[in-house]
């Protein structure tokens, strides 16, 4: 199974809170394989890789793959 990590090498997971290009946000969830569960099988099917949903203040839900993930991306804390 792959793994998502920011950069300062800890694992993506949903519910982190982050900040993306500096707009506080979480990340609901992490998809990277396919798992029975019909709300995500879309995202795995159209992005084989896998990748992970965002939700950030002034964007909206952006959805995030291993590739289009930057370094505007950074990990706040986790519950």
């Amino acid at each position: 199974m792959k793994r998502f990590t920011y950069r300062c090498g800890d694992e993506i997971r949903a519910g982190d809170r982050i900040t993306y290009h500096g707009e506080p946000g979480k990340v609901e969830f992490v998809v990277n394989e396919a798992s029975g569960d019909a709300a995500t099988y879309w995202y795995v099917d159209q992005y084989p890789g896998g990748g992970f949903m965002i939700t950030a203040k002034g964007f909206g839900n952006v959805f995030l793959t291993e590739e289009s993930s930057d370094e505007d991306l950074e990990f706040i804390a986790r519950d």
